[in-house]
């Protein structure tokens, strides 16, 4: 019988909430800024989490989407595909597909992005989650004229304490460790 194959690392663009490292994959390595051509942060359905739209991002000529490419571990992809309830048969609320970002260093980056599966309705981000955005945005030094953009965004006020801590949440803190 053949040695079982380590499943690559992976470089992941993260953009929008997913840029916290307090929160997400705080032992990744970040590689660099980056931004994806032609694609914007936008909202729809719904996010228990937030109490507002799921953020996801859609083509958008001319514009840019700014975030952040890490460097994860094989078993940080898996975590990172439960925290997003992303499945490869489609059937989860997102998706990851391949992309190229820019770098801030001017070089080329192949990276997984995260999608929503199906969009739905769009719906405002609640205030918190905007900050939460806008304060990793800062702390990773995206664009000035970006985190601008982000601060004209409409929110509105969550209708409960965000975000919202739950049992997924739990099971993974105690039994699937991000050591992303």
């Amino acid at each position: 019988m053949a040695p079982r194959q380590k499943k690559p690392d992976m470089l992941y663009f993260a953009y929008g909430a997913n840029m916290n490292t307090e929160r997400n994959c705080h032992k990744a390595k970040i590689l660099t800024v980056a931004r994806l051509p032609d694609h914007k942060l936008s909202f729809y359905a719904h996010s228990d989490i937030w109490d507002g739209g799921a953020e996801t991002l859609i083509p958008a000529a001319g514009e840019d989407l700014w975030g952040i490419v890490y460097k994860l571990a094989a078993m940080d992809s898996d975590v990172l595909d439960i925290r997003q309830n992303a499945k490869q048969d489609g059937t989860g609320s997102y998706f990851h597909t391949p992309e190229d970002v820019m770098g801030i260093d001017g070089q080329i980056y192949s990276v997984l992005v995260y999608k929503k599966a199906a969009l739905g309705n769009a719906e405002q981000p609640s205030d918190e989650q905007m900050a939460d955005i806008i304060a990793s945005a800062e702390k990773h030094g995206l664009p000035s004229e970006y985190i601008d953009g982000l601060k004209e965004i409409t929110t509105k006020k969550a209708r409960y304490p965000v975000p919202m801590k739950g049992s997924m949440e739990d099971f993974l803190k105690n039994f699937v460790p991000c050591e992303c």
